[in-house]
């Protein structure tokens, strides 16, 4: 094939439908048939990206290895597809506005009234093709986030028009909707996806295929009725049913024909099958377990589960590698105190302590880590876990009662987590941030580190501003924490690990962002291992 093929995916009805999820097990379908896929999201919200966000408005921030800080769909599609994903693959409606902003500015537009249509719709449209146009890909997933009737999505939608009418039949929409069920009137309706399609039909888009999320079976009626009320054909209308886990839907979807019902749309002659055996083998593990494990995960944002969604996937991925299944249990870091942290902690397997920004909940991370180091519990700590890990050593094994990072508390005078030397004079406190892909080498071949890895040079994805003070570190190696992984390019600590302890590591970058299907992250992997030996 000598073109990309464009596909958008679109949603209506309701939000949160898995449109992520559908683009995510398309594209898997379309890789498992041999062709090169890459997925995008278009986010209408006016942020410029969603680093700025509290996790409890738009849920983790997931950074990409070129440092790109992007909504969480994209770490769906790096699980399901196992391929990286840049800036390229998120685009916002700020990033959109400020682009165009600045062009007009400059004078790009040599005096014209800049308006949505065509400027807007065209730098969108631009964005859109970026991915097609370097020519590595036989289809680009392009997901519309919100839904369609919100006034925030329509520019996207005006897009994907003109780019239809453009290009002709490489491209095609695939619409998500929900067929809701009464128990009432015991009965499924179609009324909210003819509504949903007639939005569509409005703004002079007509789609293609039909995801309809249902709690029941669609009968052969109701397709045919949603088809005739919809402009679709009847194999056109798919059926997506709920499920007991995400990683069922490339399954379902490939029952459903939703590849093939794709490439017949966009007149792609394709006879190849749809290898999926890596992926059933993955599924065959995750639910035929041999042993049970119950992990708490301490953070400060655990009444939405989106905010830690790749930790909690990491933990599937890590588990099915196990044979184990993994109960993980949202804590809250602001209820856990010396008083009751063994009521709260005792029953657990292994702690994870979670990364985050700010004071809040400090303390009660504080205290978890040192239950799990105490009780020799198998502990992994992320980002500011790490750091809270050497802020809990530092008072209570070296008796600096007082350390603490100078994000916290500037007047401490033990500033174990400091600023690098050359982030001090930085007033804006956005630049300062390490983000992306960063190298990292293990020291030590006799580390629980490098048992998980099994090499000596790394990299892994970052998103902090802190680091861990030089000044310390042979206190600490003397002491029984050791550094075992450093950023050779710039002598920063990486990972530290304590030495007389089953399973005790904190690391500075984010491993939840790598784990995909194919590839378990290896250090959740190892902590996962180790709290079921502990079991």
């Amino acid at each position: 094939m000598n073109k990309t093929s464009y596909i958008f995916v679109t949603g209506g009805v309701t939000s949160s439908l898995g449109k992520g999820i559908i683009s995510a097990s398309l594209a898997k379908l379309l890789q498992a048939r041999g062709y090169q896929v890459s997925i995008q999201k278009l986010d209408p919200y006016i942020n410029v990206d969603p680093g700025t966000l509290n996790p409890y408005e738009h849920g983790e921030c997931y950074v990409t290895v070129d440092g790109a800080e992007t909504d969480l769909d994209l770490g769906h599609y790096e699980r399901f597809t196992n391929q990286p994903t840049t800036q390229a693959n998120n685009v916002t409606t700020g990033r959109i506005y400020s682009e165009v902003i600045n062009k007009e500015r400059r004078g790009d537009y040599l005096g014209e009234t800049v308006q949505i249509i065509p400027h807007i719709t065209d730098e969108i449209k631009k964005r859109i093709m970026l991915l097609g146009n370097q020519g590595d890909y036989d289809f680009v997933i392009t997901e519309i986030g919100g839904t369609v009737g919100d006034i925030e999505s329509l520019p996207y939608v005006e897009a994907v028009r003109q780019i239809k009418w453009e290009i002709g039949n490489q491209a095609i929409v695939v619409h998500l909707t929900l067929v809701p069920y009464l128990a009432a009137a015991g009965e499924l309706k179609t009324k909210p996806t003819q509504h949903s399609v007639k939005q569509l039909l409005q703004l002079g888009v007509q789609p293609d295929i039909l995801v309809c999320r249902t709690e029941h079976h669609l009968n052969r009626n109701l397709r045919n009725k949603i088809a005739l009320f919809c402009n679709v054909e009847t194999t056109s209308v798919i059926e997506s049913i709920d499920t007991n886990t995400i990683y069922n839907v490339p399954i379902l979807m490939k029952e459903e024909g939703l590849d093939s019902e794709v490439l017949r749309k966009l007149n792609i002659k394709d006879n190849r099958k749809t290898i999926l055996t890596n992926w059933d083998t993955f599924l065959k593990r995750l639910k035929n377990p041999t042993h049970e494990i119950n992990v708490a995960l301490v953070g400060k944002y655990v009444e939405l589960k989106d905010s830690y969604k790749s930790i909690l996937e990491s933990f599937v991925h890590a588990g099915a590698e196990n044979l184990c299944k993994v109960n993980v249990k949202m804590i809250s870091s602001e209820t856990i105190d010396d008083e009751n942290s063994e009521f709260i902690l005792k029953t657990m397997d292994g702690i994870l302590v979670a990364p985050g920004f700010g004071n809040r909940g400090i303390e009660g991370k504080i205290t978890a880590i040192k239950y799990a180091r105490e009780n020799k519990i198998p502990f992994l700590g992320i980002c500011l876990g790490m750091q809270c890990a050497v802020i809990e050593y530092s008072r209570n094994v070296l008796g600096h009662l007082d350390a603490h990072s100078t994000e916290m508390n500037a007047r401490t005078s033990y500033p174990i987590i400091d600023l690098m030397d050359e982030q001090k004079d930085i007033n804006n406190m956005g630049g300062t941030m390490r983000l992306g892909a960063y190298s990292c080498h293990i020291t030590s071949k006799n580390s629980k580190t490098y048992q998980a890895y099994q090499k000596l040079d790394i990299e892994e994805r970052h998103r902090h501003r802190y680091e861990f003070n030089n000044k310390y570190r042979k206190e600490f190696a003397d002491s029984g924490m050791s550094v075992v992984g450093i950023n050779p390019k710039r002598d920063l600590v990486e990972i530290v690990e304590i030495d007389n302890h089953p399973w005790f590591v904190g690391v500075q970058f984010h491993p939840e962002y790598s784990s995909t299907v194919a590839k378990p992250h290896p250090l959740f992997v190892g902590f996962v291992k180790a709290a079921k030996e502990k079991n």
